[in-house]
C-alpha cells in the first residue's frame, strides 16, 4: 500500500504521531523515510479537512528537534566505536565514504552543517549523532537544531500543502488532461535528476591518474 493510501485509513491523531515519529527516529539516526512520510501527510492534509496542517507541521518540528538531540546525546557518549558500529550495521548509509563526507561538513561549517544539514537526506541522518562524536557545544548544536527542525518541517508542510491545494483546484478544472500532464511533468524531471546524480556519483568515483614513472 502507498504511504499516503495507508495515511489515509487512520485517525488524523495517529497520523500526527507517526509523522513526529518517524521523522524523530531518522534524526536520531536511523534510515528511515521520514521526507517521504512528511511530504506524504502534507499532500493528504490538502485534501482532507481533519488532518490539520499547523499541527502537522508542529509534530513534525517537534519530532525532528527531539529525534536530534537523542542521537546528539548518543553520539556523545558512543563516540567513535558508535559509528564504527553503525557501519556494520548500516553500510549503505554509515559507509567510511559518508562518514568522511559529513566529517568535512562539519569541519567548514560546524553549527550550520547541522542547520543546512536537515534539508539533505545524507547529513539529515549523520547531523545529531555525528555533532556529539565531535562534541560539538551542544548549545551551539541546539540553536542550529531547532532553527532547521522548524524551518525544514514547517516549511516543507507549508509548501506541499499550498502546492496540494492548488494542484487539486487546477485538476478539477482542467480533468485527466491535466492529471497527464502533471505526472509527464513529474517523471521527466525525476530522470533528469537521477541522470545527472548518477554522471555526478561516476565522475567522483574516477580514480585518479598515476604519474608515470620517470
Amino acid at each position: 500500500m502507498h504511504v499516503q493510501e495507508w495515511l489515509d485509513t487512520v485517525p488524523a491523531a495517529a497520523v500526527y504521531a507517526v509523522v513526529g515519529l518517524v521523522i524523530g527516529l531518522e534524526s536520531l539516526g536511523i534510515p528511515l523515510p521520514g521526507e517521504i512520510i512528511l511530504v506524504s501527510a502534507a499532500l493528504l492534509s490538502s485534501q482532507h479537512a481533519g488532518i490539520n496542517p499547523v499541527v502537522l507541521g508542529a509534530c513534525a518540528s517537534f519530532g525532528a528537534i527531539v529525534g536530534d538531540s537523542i542521537g546528539y546525546a548518543i553520539g556523545r557518549k558512543g563516540g567513535r566505536p558508535l559509528l564504527a558500529w553503525l557501519g556494520k550495521k548500516f553500510p549503505k548509509h554509515f559507509s567510511e565514504g559518508h562518514i568522511a563526507t559529513a566529517e568535512r561538513s562539519f569541519e567548514k561549517w560546524g553549527m550550520w552543517a547541522v542547520f543546512f544539514g536537515r534539508f539533505v537526506a545524507l547529513l539529515r541522518i549523520f547531523a545529531g549523532p555525528l555533532a556529539g562524536v565531535l562534541r560539538m557545544p551542544y548549545w551551539k548544536f541546539l540553536i542550529a537544531n531547532v532553527l532547521g527542525g522548524i524551518l525544514w518541517a514547517g516549511g516543507t508542510t507549508a509548501v506541499i500543502y499550498y502546492v496540494g491545494v492548488v494542484a487539486e483546484s487546477w485538476l478539477k478544472r482542467f480533468s485527466w488532461v491535466g492529471l497527464v500532464l502533471a505526472v509527464a511533468i513529474g517523471l521527466t524531471s525525476m530522470l533528469v535528476l537521477k541522470r545527472k546524480a548518477k554522471k555526478a556519483q561516476a565522475t567522483q568515483q574516477e580514480p585518479e591518474p598515476v604519474p608515470a614513472g620517470d
